[in-house]
């Protein structure tokens, strides 16, 4: 069968950095052919290249066998080569239709927008898909899922033969999963070619025809759909990863550091009850929805609750903004660390004394730069953040990295109370084995964790007992360790009320 596109021999250097080191790929109509790595592989500079965003410092790139020159991801659409980025790139407030031809909107006479027209051809793209999607809506009141099928539709808006989809499902729940896998499994059908990016090997063994693997800027191999995962995960990591479950330590002698009673808001979060003591990794599962991250943001007086009490190592508190959180001890690690958690522009050094710039001023207010430095690059060798420098801009580094920014400037500022929101998101393999060991170190110098996640065998592994939500309520705590099971997990998720007999 003759290649879609094939990229032959690709380099790409940035200052410092050897990106990609003679990188071939190829992508054959109607398959779907999964590119893997650990963060800092090299996956994205190459999706860069093969969508025009970057321009390869050599090497050539064969559409259909014709070299082609990329120079800006305008020459790729027209050429048919669409890529979905895992930051949407919609404009909230604009329509959906208004969205997938932005700049290439219908117009009537004396250059009036064709409304109607817009809006029809929008229509018969989703058609197309099988989805129902009001192209009259605006983004904003959209579902990520939706808006996630609206960055698709604009993609084939431009007749686009390659698709690009860079971690699709990070912000989807299964039924949307399966609702994605759907349109996939059709455009296959249809001889459209698909490189899929995901860290989730499930989803990898369920849809990807081909697997090719990346480590350190050069491609490691392919390989086809009977390859097993623990096959992708050496060839991925190069090493052995250790998948054993937490120890469950003897806690019953340990203080409670922070307790929550009948906390609520609307119908989001519905008389939440519980407690983490010193030293213990409390889990939250449940489904989309469930309410876990509305607890966090309560806790740490991100939105302001109705009602309830928290209390910090047996004290009430009174925490209405995050500051009051922080200065309670009590330190937040976002689901979306790269909106909420970081200041991407800023470098490694300033994103990790955000909170605590307090200790570094001297007389009159002046900042100790030497001492400030000093202690980034202390955390940074602690955590083993992968840098050139202190001084290297956060948005440059990998998700993975860039996580443990965020946790770099909580561990400074000393808190015994940590809530990790979705630790683990859009992160490989190996960076997600180091983020475990760094929770589970944490936990046994006596800090109190609380961890949300959607993926079951993460909450399984991590957590000493595991707190169940549904539809805004605590259905249930069930305990860590082997005895626990994903059907127990998943009954307690299902169900709007405590099950009898399971404390809550």
């Amino acid at each position: 069968m003759s290649d879609l596109i094939r990229l032959k021999a690709i380099e790409k250097r940035f200052p410092g950095v050897h990106a990609l080191k003679s990188v071939g790929f190829d992508l054959r109509p109607g398959e779907v052919h999964a590119l893997m790595g650990e963060n800092g592989a090299g996956k994205s500079t190459l999706m860069k290249i093969m969508s025009g965003v970057y321009q390869p410092d050599g090497g050539e790139i064969l559409l259909e066998g014709q070299a082609v020159h990329l120079p800006g991801p305008a020459a790729a659409q027209r050429l048919g080569i669409g890529m979905i980025h895992q930051e949407l790139a919609l404009m909230p407030h604009l329509t959906v239709a208004q969205n997938i031809f932005i700049g290439r909107e219908p117009r009537r006479s004396f250059g009036r927008l064709d409304e109607d027209r817009l809006n029809a051809d929008a229509a018969e793209i989703f058609r197309a898909m099988k989805i129902d999607i009001d192209p009259r809506a605006e983004v904003m009141d959209l579902s990520v899922a939706k808006q996630q099928m609206v960055e698709i539709a604009k993609a084939l808006s431009f007749r686009s033969r390659i698709l690009i989809m860079d971690e699709p499902t990070a912000a989807l729940n299964d039924r949307e999963v399966g609702e994605l896998f759907a349109i996939i499994a059709r455009l296959k059908s249809e001889g459209v070619g698909i490189v899929y990016i995901s860290h989730k090997m499930d989803e990898i063994k369920r849809i990807a025809d081909r697997v090719t693997v990346m480590r350190d800027g050069a491609t490691v191999g392919t390989v086809g759909q009977e390859a097993s995962i623990a096959t992708i995960i050496s060839m991925m990591v190069g090493r052995e990863l250790d998948g054993s479950t937490a120890e469950i330590p003897d806690l019953a002698a340990a203080p409670v550091a922070l307790e929550v009673r009948g906390l609520r808001r609307g119908r989001a979060v519905q008389d939440v009850s519980f407690s983490v003591k010193k030293g213990e990794i409390l889990g939250f599962a449940g489904l989309m929805g469930a309410g876990r991250t509305e607890v966090a943001r309560l806790i740490f007086g991100a939105d302001r609750r109705e009602g309830g009490e928290i209390l910090v190592h047996g004290q009430p508190r009174r925490i209405t903004t995050p500051l009051d959180a922080v200065e309670a001890g009590i330190g937040y690690l976002s689901e979306d660390r790269k909106h909420l958690g970081l200041a991407l522009g800023l470098d490694v050094r300033d994103n990790i004394a955000l909170p605590n710039m307090h200790l570094f001023r001297r007389l009159l207010g002046v900042v100790d730069d030497g001492a400030l430095g000093a202690k980034a690059r202390d955390y940074i060798k602690a955590l083993t953040i992968r840098t050139h420098s202190d001084r290297q801009e956060a948005r440059l580094l990998s998700g993975g990295n860039q996580q443990k920014i965020v946790l770099a400037k909580w561990l400074l500022r000393d808190c015994d109370i940590l809530i990790f929101d979705e630790p683990t998101r859009g992160i490989d393999v190996g960076a997600k084995a180091e983020i475990y060991r760094l929770l589970q170190s944490l936990a046994s110098e006596g800090k109190a964790i609380l961890v949300i996640s959607s993926e079951l065998p993460e909450v399984m592994r991590l957590s000493h007992r595991i707190a169940v939500m549904c539809e805004g309520r605590l259905t249930g705590i069930l305990p860590g360790g082997p005895e626990t099971t994903q059907e127990q997990i998943m009954s307690l998720a299902t169900q709007r009320a405590a099950k009898e007999g399971v404390p809550a």
